[in-house]
């Protein structure tokens, strides 16, 4: 690793610590100071030097005390982290997009990086692995895409939309779609560059996804309707709008394995259940428990953040911005448990194979919940700013964060069934 560039990594375990200290021009902030210090092997305090008595500062002790759980942090990032996704291939390597206007790849195992994609104009807001891991698409804010080859480290394919919402690889295929500020969706094949659009109803399309199938996305617009898009013949299958859609912008938006149902998310405070082949609405959640009843001002409501399905249980997540993790039922969509945070949800996931559910909040804790009991697992601490994104890996052994704090974090998921 060429230790001339600006570059930190820290390992923590029981056998070795290995760091990287930053060589980079400036002056050190807190944090760094406080990096600096973890690999400092002080004298035994039992036979202190008349010299040294005293030198130790209040910010010192603090950055001693402060709990750090994970086993490595990735400090390349100048600025917020915003966004972290996993290699689907073989979840070895992360990529980070952060506000220094740069997307990095780097290996989990060590931090090593692989691949720093430049040339952004904005803060990278997207950072996501294609379906076979073999290229690694980054977008900013401004609506500048780049696609990477992570084999040969080379920028193949950019292209430059509105501002951009969300980015997001096709399941099966080397295909990209983005959701942009102005409404429109689009799609390239990658990286010969035919392209498609989906009109927009000239409001933003802020979140979108493509279907299992490979045949459909959803995509939720800031004025709460829904459509589902057929992406060869390019028209609306269904919209979801009025009464049925939402009252507000779409958050959030995830669908089941199969892709029959797809769960909402929106500022109103309410999630939907929609049936993907009929486009009917089959069920409403609110954070107040059950089915939600009559209609509220979206000024003042609780805004869900992320919803998403469980793999082997018939049962949904939803969170919900003032902090509350609510598990329903499926079947009779009755509140199962509520699982309360002391501050609001950034994110939920719930693992590949289990019913634990992951969530990130902005009191910079990763929790693992099980949606069986209700009962909180595990927490893990050591950002000291807000978690903006996880991914968790197919094994549901580690996560990747990524923090407002300028790192992303690598934690080992130990829990007793394990």
């Amino acid at each position: 690793m060429d230790t001339g560039e600006e570059n930190s990594v820290e390992l923590h375990g029981d056998e070795e610590i290995i760091e990287v200290i930053d060589l980079g021009d400036g002056e050190p902030g807190p944090d760094d100071l406080a990096d600096d210090l973890g690999g400092v092997d002080f004298e035994d305090p039992g036979q202190p030097e008349d010299d040294d008595e005293g030198w130790e500062t209040e910010d010192e002790m603090e950055a001693e005390a402060e709990q750090d759980d994970s086993e490595l942090t990735f400090s390349r990032h100048t600025g917020s982290v915003f966004c972290v996704s996993l290699d689907p291939a073989t979840n070895s390597l992360a990529v980070t997009g952060g506000e220094d206007d740069k997307a990095y790849v780097w290996r989990v195992s060590d931090g090593e990086v692989l691949l720093e994609c430049t040339g952004h104009k904005d803060s990278v807001t997207c950072a996501t692995f294609s379906h076979d891991s073999s290229l690694v698409a980054s977008g900013d804010m401004s609506g500048l895409i780049k696609v990477w080859k992570v084999e040969t480290r080379e920028e193949i394919w950019s292209f430059e939309v509105g501002d951009l919402e969300w980015l997001e690889w096709h399941p099966c295929a080397p295909v990209l779609l983005a959701g942009t500020n102005d409404g429109n969706v689009w799609m390239w094949k990658v990286p010969g560059g035919d392209c498609k659009t989906f009109e927009s109803p000239a409001c933003q399309a802020t979140c979108g996804k493509v279907l299992p199938d490979g045949k459909r996305a959803a995509v939720g617009y800031e004025d709460g309707t829904v459509r589902v898009w057929d992406l060869k013949q390019g028209h609306a299958i269904h919209v979801i709008k009025g009464q049925d859609g939402h009252q507000g912008a779409l958050t959030c938006l995830s669908c089941n394995k199969d892709g029959s149902l797809m769960l909402t998310g929106s500022v109103d405070g309410r999630a939907k259940l929609i049936n993907t082949n009929t486009g009917k609405v089959v069920g409403v959640f609110s954070a107040e428990g059950g089915k939600a009843k009559g209609s509220k001002d979206p000024e003042e409501s609780n805004s869900v953040e992320s919803v998403g399905f469980c793999n082997i249980l018939p049962l949904i997540a939803v969170a919900y911005l003032d902090g509350t993790l609510a598990i329903y039922e499926l079947s009779t969509q009755a509140l199962r448990h509520r699982c309360q945070h002391e501050a609001g949800i950034v994110h939920l996931q719930w693992e590949e194979s289990s019913s634990v559910v992951s969530t990130c909040s902005l009191d910079g804790a990763l929790r693992l919940w099980d949606a069986r009991s209700g009962n909180l697992l595990s927490e893990y601490r050591g950002h000291a700013a807000e978690i903006l994104d996880f991914a968790v890996n197919r094994e549901a052994s580690v996560a990747v964060t990524a923090s407002g704090d300028n790192r992303a974090k690598v934690f080992c998921l130990q829990r007793p069934d394990r």
